[in-house]
């Protein structure tokens, strides 16, 4: 799916659309990517010469990659219940291209946990598990 197509689904729009791309794989995990171009607004002032991406935009991005698994099920704004293990173990820099993998590892509507990590040339940058809830609209 490209942005048009995750527009669709879900409800996160420019500036806060933090995909370029996803997609469910055959064992019903997800796919995610984007390219960290270094002009997104959180990169101002974070930091003046030396931009690293957030903690929290990872994180964003990771949980709007586990909402991309549950399609067009997803009938309503999911919110994030819980972050839980999260661990920052490389920067994200501008010229980046993640790779955000993402893993549903239980659900009970209308909450739902997951596993995602965010890769950068096959290595793990950002980790974390997350719970979310998807409330009606």
């Amino acid at each position: 799916m490209n942005r048009e197509e995750l527009k669709q689904i879900m409800p996160h729009r420019e500036p806060m659309l933090l995909l370029d791309e996803a997609e469910v794989t055959a064992d019903n995990t997800g796919l995610a990517h984007y390219t960290v171009r270094g002009d997104e607004f959180f990169l101002q002032g974070h930091f003046p010469g030396n931009p690293v991406v957030p903690g929290v935009i990872q994180c964003e991005m990771m949980a709007q990659a586990c909402a991309v698994l549950l399609g067009q099920d997803l009938k309503g704004t999911p919110y994030y219940t819980g972050i839980k293990e999260a661990k920052f173990r490389k920067p994200v820099r501008p010229g980046d291209v993640l790779t955000i993998q993402t893993e549903i590892t239980r659900a009970r509507k209308p909450f739902y946990f997951a596993k995602a990590k965010v890769l950068v040339n096959g290595a793990v940058h950002s980790e974390a598990e997350l719970s979310f809830a998807v409330v009606e609209d």
